[in-house]
């Protein structure tokens, strides 16, 4: 199984990039793992928040494949715990799923479409946290994930 993190806009903090390098270089140990950064639609004042949600999700859509199982990060889906997590990617696993698909959203979410394609979603936490930042956590639980399904000393409960 292939896991990609889809995004809208790149990653611009160095220390946040940083950290994504590491926990990347980590999961090719793991699991194929790549972080797919679309072209951040700046903000317009003639575009407004709903236009500008239908843009990015007409990028969104025009990257996945029929076969992608699609997740949103998205503050209404299911919060997990790491070991929560890490059972959902093996179940995940086990179902032969060829490539599962993360989605970050730009600044005001998803438009319905997305909403529509995805098949499940999933909150990193009830906070928000600034979208660079959820890229470097995002991979980091990954990169747990693995190692608790590994049975590796990394997680500690």
């Amino acid at each position: 199984m292939e896991i990609e993190l889809l995004t809208v806009g790149k990653t611009t903090i160095k220390f946040v990039n940083e950290g994504i390098e590491e926990y990347t270089k980590r999961l090719k140990h793991y699991i194929p793992y790549k972080i797919t950064p679309l072209p951040d639609i700046k903000k317009n004042a003639s575009l407004g928040a709903e236009r500008q949600k239908e843009a990015e999700g007409e990028m969104i859509l025009s990257k996945l494949q029929n076969s992608d199982y699609v997740i949103l990060l998205d503050e209404r889906g299911r919060e997990y715990t790491s070991i929560e997590f890490s059972s959902f990617l093996e179940k995940q696993m086990v179902a032969g799923r060829k490539k599962v698909v993360f989605v970050v959203g730009g600044p005001y979410g998803f438009s319905q479409s997305v909403y529509e394609r995805a098949d499940g979603k999933v909150s990193l936490s009830k906070m928000t946290f600034n979208h660079e930042m959820v890229r470097l956590f995002f991979t980091e639980q990954v990169y747990r994930s693995m190692t608790i399904l590994r049975g590796e000393p990394y997680h500690h409960e």
